[in-house]
């Protein structure tokens, strides 16, 4: 059974950072791309960030030069590194994966897996 689970969410000030985590269990993390999408009262779920498996990345353009996303393949884990947090940050924060090696996706229509979600509350 596949299985993800995102920590690190909580309440910041306006300029602040938080680091998001997301274990995975089930399979061979190698094999998998994995996302980070967030989803804010009212609005549509949003793709993020993104990785494959050979550590290609891609970020979302409201994201740029504040996010990046990384990941430890031994201890297979996702991390979403978040700095210079705005107001409009706040939302639900998941992670999600596919079986594809190849190809970090910010469509959530790509992705098989998401875990449950961890909140991230900015305030200004």
């Amino acid at each position: 059974q596949i299985q993800l689970v995102e920590s690190g969410g909580d309440s910041v000030q306006a300029g602040g950072s938080l680091r998001l985590s997301c274990s995975v269990f089930g399979y061979i993390y190698s094999s998998y791309s994995i996302g980070w999408f967030r989803r804010s009262s009212g609005k549509e779920r949003e793709g993020v960030a993104g990785i494959d498996s050979y550590g290609t990345t891609t970020l979302a353009y409201s994201v740029r030069g504040r996010f990046t996303i990384s990941q430890d393949n031994a201890k297979k884990t996702l991390y979403l590194q978040m700095n210079s947090l705005k107001p409009e940050d706040t939302a639900m924060y998941y992670c999600a994966a596919r079986p594809l090696r190849t190809g970090a996706s910010l469509r959530a229509g790509d992705y098989n897996y998401w875990g449950q979600g961890t909140q991230v509350t900015v305030s200004s």
